[in-house]
């Protein structure tokens, strides 16, 4: 089964018309240091000087049950096992420090995890210096007597540099030589001997066309970034005997008995660059300077034992190397003062802490936030990283998350345009690093696919040639080209030999003679002609200082003219500055009132909003009520109709009742009128006919006549017969006639004696109706109904 090759994914095409011209893609380099001992297993091969195999080692796949893979990365230029410090110095930093010199900006990181060598190429052993000497000793070498005298140029609090003049320079350096500072290093002291040898670089370098118009001043400053808070590794604290000194087992460093520092914070300049606010700056004036200058931070930096390196760096360190660049005066011998007029470039030289998994480093407590944090600083660079890959690849405009580190956040103006970025990938190519090496790969494999703005070229305007031509203005010597006096002799004849070597030679003399007669000649010819020259050149001169002065005479005139209008010209531009003024208060206070405005109009949208809303609700309630409502009357106006039809209907059936018994009553009142009267029954006796009375209350008998039901739920009765009800009174007592009758012979009363009394006997009957007690039924014969 062959291995599967894999290689790295081409970036992808860009589009035409694009500015790529204008931008550079970020400088990727590899570094594979050599293993510690040549058993070991190694999973990292060097292919060629711009490519690197990652193989799985066999551990790997036994352990994670992988397969055999072997990925190829590419980059700009890889430096193998056996590659010197001034190759890669050559290659690398060379550039960035030439760029330096010219007033461009640098960034320069080394990247892997612990133990792969980062440290060693930024700061190199005893014997064999790494990138930050070297670029110290590049530069050094190359403005080294065009520097400026200390404290001519001063660091202020705002990023940038003041001029000072001579005599304040001269008060300055006098003053801290009589209290001398340790900030300030000083050429007669001597490095530390342990990294002495750092500095000793055998091979000379120089930068080329080093503007000699120009003086210079190195200013270096030195930070770390700790548990994401920055740290000035150069701030001296004033020891205090009454708080006890810092514990080195919290943090554990090298030469710990100081006081913690304070935390620094970081701020933005007037030209939107990010710089560590209050940082101390240090001049320095030597390579020997600057350099103890390093190695005195550098004894600060926090460092501890951990279980795969034992002086593990377990913070980013960023060492600051700020040249500042004026040009000289009109007499080429001081410092312009103009502050303007100052060019500030800075090489930053970044040593980031190595990445690794925890559970290797057995960290525990303050080691295992260190590694938290440290990998969490490390994860929002790959992150910022991808998120500009992904912006210039696909034309998003994503928002870069450079705040969420202090890191990202000190850079984010390289990446912004501001300069030069380079990444040295540091990798161990022993098999136990394997996994860590791989996303070391990845990183780098997004990196340089960024591309970062080329900076401008800042010119410096200077008011004279400069010290080229200081020595032929002030008569020293001017080249190759011959003196007057030299061409004048050339013109004169020669002279002929003067030996004599004949006392009878009579020739050799006179020709001597004639020679000598015809130089005088030729010299008196050339005397005059000098005189009449001298004489033309005199009133030529003459001339031309009239002309001189007529022309300074009218240049004046001129600048008169000029300066009134520059004054006139001033005098407007105070006016249109008041103005500019006035009417910037005015839009200050219109803004202001306009966001007034703007924050009560949203108000009341709001408060609009929340009406209609309200409105909306009480609208779609009422609707609700309202097809509520429509439907309670709707079915209350069925209902009553209904009821309205059967009350009608039951007053209709009542009313025609009523009408048939009237009717009824007629015929009766019409057939007794016409019947003929009859003989009066035997009266019973009193007791038979309590008794009778007694029998129909208690048992009445049927109604003459047919029962319907009605409509509403009742009953009514048609009669059939004509019935006749006599009422009898309880007591026994005789019931009286209304018109006296007279007695009958048994000694009873008669009922029936006239039409009167037969008639107000009789009872109406009613639909539904049922007699009570006391009431007999006197059923008559039924007759048809008319």
């Amino acid at each position: 089964m062959k291995p599967a090759r894999t290689k790295t994914p081409r970036k992808p095409p860009v589009k035409k018309g694009s500015q790529t011209s204008l931008k550079d893609p970020v400088g990727v380099y590899c570094r594979v240091r050599p293993l510690s001992l040549p058993e070991q297993e190694c999973c990292i091969e060097v292919i060629n000087n711009t490519t690197v195999q990652l193989h799985t080692p066999e551990g790997y796949r036994l352990n994670r049950n992988g397969d055999y893979k072997e990925t190829q990365y590419s980059f700009k230029q890889v430096f193998g096992t056996h590659t010197t410090q001034k190759e890669l110095f050559d290659v690398v930093a060379n550039p960035l420090v030439d760029d330096l010199i010219h007033g461009k900006n640098g960034l320069l990181f080394t990247y892997g995890v612990t133990g792969s060598g980062k440290t060693h190429t930024m700061t190199g052993s005893p014997g064999e210096g790494g990138l930050l000497p070297r670029c110290l000793d590049m530069l050094f070498n190359s403005i080294g007597s065009f520097q400026a005298k200390r404290y001519v140029f001063k660091s202020n609090d705002r990023n940038s540099m003041d001029i000072q003049c001579e005599v304040d320079a001269l008060l300055e350096r006098q003053k801290r030589e009589a209290t001398p500072n340790p900030k300030t290093p000083s050429s007669k002291r001597q490095v530390d001997p342990e990294f002495a040898d750092m500095i000793n670089v055998q091979e000379f370098c120089k930068a080329e066309e080093v503007d000699e118009d120009s003086v210079y001043g190195v200013f270096v400053s030195y930070i770390e970034i700790y548990n994401n808070y920055i740290y000035d590794l150069l701030e001296e604290v004033p020891f205090d005997p009454i708080k006890p000194k810092w514990n080195s087992c919290s943090t554990p460093m090298r030469n710990t008995d100081f006081v913690p520092p304070q935390s620094k914070l970081l701020r933005e300049d007037k030209n939107h660059n990010m710089y560590v606010a209050g940082c101390t700056e240090v001049e320095v004036k030597s390579t020997e300077e600057a350099f103890e200058v390093f190695w005195r931070g550098q004894k600060k930096r926090r460092i501890a034992n951990t279980h795969l390196n034992h002086e593990s760096s377990r913070s980013h360190s960023v060492f600051n190397i700020k040249l500042v660049q004026a040009p000289l005066d009109a007499d080429g011998d001081s410092v312009l003062q103009e502050k303007e007029q100052i060019t500030i470039s800075q090489l930053s030289l970044v040593d980031l802490a190595g990445s690794e998994r925890t559970n290797r480093t057995k960290a525990e407590g303050n080691r295992l936030r260190e590694a938290g944090n440290i990998n969490q600083s490390l994860m929002t660079l790959r992150t910022c990283m991808e998120v500009l890959r992904e912006n210039q690849t696909y034309g998003t405009n994503k928002m870069v998350p450079y705040r969420d580190s202090k890191l990202t956040h000190l850079f984010k103006n390289y990446f912004d345009g501001e300069g030069k970025v380079r990444l040295i990938v540091c990798v161990n190519p022993k098999a136990e690093d394997y996994e860590e090496s791989l996303q070391v790969m990845r990183f780098a494999e997004v990196t340089q696919e960024v591309e970062v703005a080329r900076p401008t070229d800042k010119a410096i305007c200077g008011l004279t040639p400069g010290r080229r031509y200081r020595n032929q203005a002030r008569g020293g010597p001017v080249g190759d080209e011959l003196l007057v006096s030299e061409v004048v002799l050339q013109s004169f004849p020669p002279l002929p030999s003067c030996e004599i070597l004949d006392i009878n030679d009579e020739r050799t003399l006179p020709r001597l003679v004639e020679a000598l007669e015809k130089r005088h000649h030729l010299r008196q010819m050339m005397i005059d002609e000098f005189h009449k020259q001298s004489i033309t050149f005199k009133a030529l001169l003459q001339e031309f200082d009239n002309a001189v002065l007529n022309k300074e005479n009218y240049v004046q005139g001129k600048l008169n003219e000029k300066e009134k209008v520059i004054s006139g010209q001033k005098s407007e531009i105070e006016r249109l500055e008041k103005k500019n003024k006035t009417l910037e208060y005015k839009v200050e206070i219109l803004e202001k009132t306009t966001t007034i405005y703007e924050e009560d109009k949203r108000n009341l949208q709001q408060e609009l909003e929340t009406q209609n809303q309200k409105l909306q609700r009480q609208f779609s309630d009422k609707r609700r009520l309202e097809a509520r409502l429509q439907g309670m009357v709707t079915e209350t106006t069925m209902k009553w109709e209904k009821e309205c039809e059967r009350r009608v209907a039951a007053k209709q059936l009542e009313m025609q009742n009523k009408l048939w018994v009237k009717d009824e009553k007629l015929k009766q009142l019409k057939a007794i009128v016409i019947e003929p009267k009859t003989e009066r029954p035997e009266r019973p006796s009193r007791e038979r006919d309590r008794e009778k009375a007694t029998q129909r209350s208690v048992s009445p008998s049927p109604v003459p006549g047919d029962v319907y039901k009605t409509r509403g739920g009742g009953q009514s009765v048609q009669f059939t017969e004509i019935e006749t009800l006599k009422q009898e009174s309880p007591t026994g007592r005789k019931r009286r006639s209304s018109t006296g009758a007279p007695a009958q012979p048994d000694g009873t009363e008669s009922e029936w004696t006239d039409v009167e009394t037969r008639c107000s006997v009789a009872v109406e009957m009613r639909a539904g109706s049922q007699l009570g007690p006391g009431y007999q039924h006197h059923a008559q014969p039924k007759r048809k109904k008319p």
